[in-house]
Formats: C-alpha cells, structure tokens, sequence
C-alpha cells in the first residue's frame, strides 16, 4: 500500500500523478530541451536590448541634443527585434521534435490500454476510447506544444526584463517585482480548482459520449418501441452535468481574468505613480521610458500568454495526461447499469408499434421505409386482391430547382403482375418505389393503387394500418430489430399467424438455415450479429408472410448469392399479388412478366426479348452483367 492510499488519506491529485513521468519524458530529450533553450537565448537578448536601448536613445541622444546617437540606439534595437525573429524557426524546429514524440507516445498508450480493457473487462471500453485516441490525444499535443512554446518564452523574456530594469535602476525592481507576485500567486491558486473542473467536465464528455455510442446502436428500436422519452430521460442527466462543469470551468476562468488583471495592469499603474518619487532619487527619463518599455511591450505580454496559457492549456494538458497515463481501469467512468429501454411485459413489439402506456407512436416516416408503411393494423384483415398500380404523367424532383428524377412518367402494372424496374445507378428507380409506397408525393401527376390515390401525409393510426395491409416495401438496407426471430417475421402480422403459414414463408425464402442455427423462431435476434444478407432474408421473409397483395423489392436481394436470390424471387412471385422489384442483378428480369427501364429522360416497358431488340441502354446493361460474371 503507498503512502497516500491508506485510511483516511486522499489519493494524489493529477500534478503528483503525472510529473514523474513528465520528468523521464523530458528528462530523456535533454538535446532537444537544449537547442530550445540555445534559440531562445536570442530572444531574452532581444528583450534586454530592447528597453536598454530605448533608455540610452533617450538620455543620451535626444534629450542630450545628439539627434544622431538616439536614431543609432533605435536602428540597434530594430536590428535585435529581426534577429530575435529568426530566431523562432529554430524554436519551432526543436518544438516538434518534442512534441511529436509526445503524441505517438499517447496514441500507443491508449491503444494498449483500450485492448487490455476489452480483454479483462468487456464492456468497459465503450465508445470512450474513441474520445480518447482521436480528441484527447490531439488535445494533449496541441496544449503541450502551446505550452511550451509560451513558457519559454515567458521564462527568457523575464530574465531579459528583470536583468535590463536591474541594469538601468535597481530600484525599479522594487516597484515592478510586487504586484508581478501578487497577480501570479493568485493566479496559481485558480490552478487546482480549474484542474478539478476540467477534469468533471471530461469525466461528464466521456459519460455521454459511451450513452450516446450506445444508444445511437439502438435508436431504430427506440423509436420503433415508442421510447424516445426513455431515452431522453437517460441523456438529459448527463447533458446537465456536463454543462454544470462548463459553467463552473466558466466560473474559474472569471477569477482567472482577475489575477491577470492585477499581474498585468497593476505593475505599470504602480510605475506611472511613483515616477515622480523615482526621479527625486536620481533615476533619469530615459530609465523611466526603458523601464516602462520592458514592461509593456516584453514583460507583461509574455505574463499574459502565459497565464492564458497555464490556466486554459496547462489545466488541461494536466488533466489529459492523468487519464491517458493512469494505469488501466483507474479513470473509466463507472458504467450505467443496464436498464432496458422497451419495459420488460411488453409483447411482440414491432417497429412503429408503441408500447402502451408509454409514449405516443412516432409517425411511422421516422423510420426506415419497410417500417415507414405505418404501424400494423391491430386485427387482422382479409387480404384483399392484387392491385392494379397506376402511374399518370408522374413527375418528381428533390428541390424546386433540381432537375427531375422521374419526368412524365406513364405506367400500368396489372393486378398479379411481375414487373422489374431496372436502369443505372441514381436513375431514380429507388424513388419510384417510394412514390408507388406513399413515402414520397408527386410534383405533378397522380400515383394510384387499386384505384385509390396513393397519399403521402402520414395520416391518421387507422388509415396508416390499412396502408400496411395494402402494400409492404422492403429496402437495399433492410432493418431487423431486437426480439424473437418470430416476432421479427410477424411484425405485418401482430395477430399472429397459423404455423403453417409461418413455416411456408420461411420455407420459400430459403431461412431454414438461418433458423435453425439461431435456435429457432423463438431464439432472441442480435441485428449486430448477423449479416447484411442475414437481415435480408428475415425482411424478405417479414413481407412474404404480410398480407400485402402488393409488393416492393428495393434491391432487397441485393446482398444474396444468385442462387438465394432466384428463390427468393421466385417464391414473392408464386405468391398472390401484384410485385414490383428492383433488380440488382439482370438476371431478375429475366424473371419478370415486364422490365421497365428507367434512363433518365424516357422510360421504356416491355419483355425481356423485346428490350434487347429496342433499347441500346438496356443491351448494355445486360452486357454489363454477362461480363461481370464471367
């Protein structure tokens, strides 16, 4: 047990923590420590020639009528001030030398810390590491080498100072040195308070940068479940803490600005009222304007860098240092304890489903478009037969300036029909399916479905639950929540549906597979551990087990083997309704009853065979893909 870890004893504070390995830092790169100290040299004689000059320019030229003396003891000064000024590539040079070890030191720190805590304590790295090796690591190498470079040169500047007010009047000292101590014994007292608030507000940074990494994981489910105010809930706390630490950092600061005030401001007033007392004891004008050039254009600026300096980048290079050094596990703020955000009675909960009584649905947009089609009807309905999709002279564009996507477009999709949608990438074939879904509304034109016109206003729960039963659209991206497989594949059923159903549906889309290595349909679902393909046969399942009798395949097959692909395909077009698929491969449409092929300026529909006798785009796509698969 060390000394300062027994009973009734405060653990070391940062400053103690972290100056031992601050001396074997520095003390390992004495070289470099000595080219810095070599230059800035230069820059203390600067300071010294400066106000020496202005002195003997003054009591010895012009005030003693040699015009030509004073202008020679100001071109002298000029000379040291480009000197001195050269001198800073020096500086530079030698401070990234001493910087930059610093940096990668802290990097392999962090990273070694951050593996060593996934192995013994899973979990506790988190999204804090992030934090750390990208902004505090940068913090640590920014403030280190602000402070360098203004320590030094406050440490050369007033030896330069005090050496040249000693040369001109000793007694000068006895004016300036006092209130010089006042304002930084002050200042240093602010030290360890702004140390202490600066690391609660990094504490309070961290905090809510693992809450916010672990809720960003699950929000989908947040918002499919209803619980944005749950999670509010869990966030709000620490936004107020971390803005409490702020405004008490803040707090700090202001007493900060008073002792840089007395340091800064203090020593000159004290210079302007005791002049006539200094002159009574022999000291000359050139003296009092030498003196009063050391202060205000050497002394206190380098004072005020420093303090700015000290009490901004200092305090939190201290405070960085400490936790990337720490030993592990000694820093990392204490984990929330897991608490659910979907109340545990809760039952098969699909996206945009609200748990009652907790919050309102959100409108069901919010979410992603399989889920957008509104929250399931609560009883079941009677499928009703396959629509008839009819698209009249639909124009849409994203802008009131931008140049259509989908220009004129006249389209008939018969009740039961196969149609694929194919054409380059960014075409608009996406947005054709969200302007058939409702997602989106037309410029100009009318979208219908089984002779209704297609709305894209959210509506009202009822009107959203009969959309659902209407159609069903299934995303390139496709979403699969955490809950049951079952659960998962009855989200446009929550009546439920007979076994035998179910089984069908996961039968023809190929998930037996799937299925059986999760544990069956009542095997809970990670969405982080599964595939993107994965994801995709649940969804496909998901809409072939829906009551839709229209579908929309938005490159849903996208990330299937060509095999799964021909399947699942096949299997949405043995099953009654009307499909519109987007293909990712041409071999889908040699599938469909129909291919429309979207170029941007035209579309043109027809079969398989007649679009490779009349449309070039669509010879060249086909060529594409036979080339690709060779």
């Amino acid at each position: 047990m060390t000394r300062d870890s027994g009973p009734g004893r405060r653990p070391p504070g940062p400053a103690r923590r972290v100056l031992p390995q601050a001396k074997r830092f520095l003390g390992s790169r004495k070289r470099v420590l000595l080219a810095l100290g070599a230059w800035s040299l230069v820059e203390s004689a600067q300071t010294f020639l400066g106000g020496y000059s202005v002195a003997r320019a003054l009591d010895d030229g012009f005030l003693a009528g040699r015009t030509g003396v004073g202008l020679g003891w100001l071109a002298f000064a000029a000379v040291t001030i480009v000197l001195g000024g050269s001198a800073m590539r020096g500086v530079f040079r030698g401070l990234a030398d001493l910087v930059e070890p610093l940096r990668d030191g802290l990097v392999r720190r962090v990273v070694a810390r951050s593996l060593q805590d996934a192995v013994t304590g899973p979990g506790q790295a988190g999204s804090a590491v992030v934090s750390r090796l990208t902004h505090q690591t940068e913090l640590a190498r920014d403030s280190f080498a602000g402070l360098v470079l203004v320590a030094r040169s406050f440490v050369f500047t007033a030896a330069g100072a005090l050496l040249g007010l000693a040369s001109l009047a000793p007694l000068l000292l006895l004016v300036v040195v006092p209130p010089l101590l006042l304002g930084l014994g002050l200042f240093l007292a602010t030290l360890a308070p702004m140390a202490a608030r600066q690391r609660e507000f990094l504490d309070a940074d961290e905090r809510m940068s693992t809450e916010l990494g672990s809720l960003a994981e699950g929000l989908r489910d947040v918002v499919a479940c209803g619980a944005e105010q749950r999670a509010a809930g869990r966030v709000d706390p620490l936004i107020d803490a971390e803005v409490r630490a702020a405004r008490s950092l803040a707090g700090w600061a202001a007493a900060r600005s008073l002792a840089l005030g007395v340091a800064g401001q203090l020593p000159v007033v004290l210079l302007l009222a005791t002049a006539p007392w200094l002159l009574d004891r022999g000291l000359t004008a050139g003296e009092l304007l030498g003196a009063l050039t050391y202060l205000v254009q050497a002394l206190l600026p380098a004072l005020h860098t420093l303090m700015n300096a000290l009490g901004a980048a200092g305090t939190r290079l201290l405070v960085v240092l400490d936790r990337l050094t720490s030993p592990p596990g000694d820093d990392l703020p204490a984990p929330a304890p897991p608490r659910p955000i979907v109340p545990a009675p809760v039952a098969p909960v699909a996206p945009g489903a609200a748990p009652a009584p907790a919050a309102p649905a959100a409108p069901a947009p919010v979410l992603a478009p399989a889920a957008a089609l509104a929250p399931p009807a609560p009883a079941a309905a009677p499928a009703p037969p396959a629509p008839r999709v009819e698209l009249r002279s639909v124009t849409f564009a994203y802008g009131p300036r931008a140049h259509p996507v989908v220009h004129d477009l006249d389209l008939v999709v018969e009740p039961g029909e196969h149609l694929v949608v194919v054409g380059p990438s960014g075409i608009g074939k996406s947005t054709l399916t969200a302007l058939v879904a409702g997602l989106l509304a037309p410029d100009r034109g009318e979208v219908r479905v089984a002779g209704r016109p297609v709305r894209a206003e959210p509506g009202p729960a009822g009107r959203a639950g009969e959309r659902a039963h209407q159609r069903v659209l299934i995303p390139q991206q496709a979403y699969v929540f955490t809950a049951t497989l079952r659960e998962n594949l009855l989200y446009f059923r929550p009546e439920g549906a007979p076994p035998a159903a179910l089984a069908a549906s996961v039968a023809a889309v190929g998930l037996d597979d799937l299925v059986a290595r999760l544990g069956g349909l009542d095997a809970t679902v990670d969405p982080a551990a599964l595939s993107q393909g994965e994801r995709q046969l649940i969804a496909l399942g998901r809409a072939h087990l829906s009551p839709a009798p229209l579908v929309l395949l938005d490159e849903a097959t996208c990330h299937l083997d060509p095999a799964a692909e021909a399947r699942a395909e096949h299997a949405f077009a043995a099953r009654p309704g009307t499909l519109i698929v987007v293909a990712h491969r041409i071999s889908s449409a040699r599938r469909a009853d129909r291919v429309l092929v979207m170029d941007g300026a035209c579309a043109l529909c027809g079969r398989h065979g007649e679009l490779l006798a009349s449309s070039a785009l669509y010879r060249d796509l086909v060529g594409r893909w036979h080339a690709e698969h060779l």
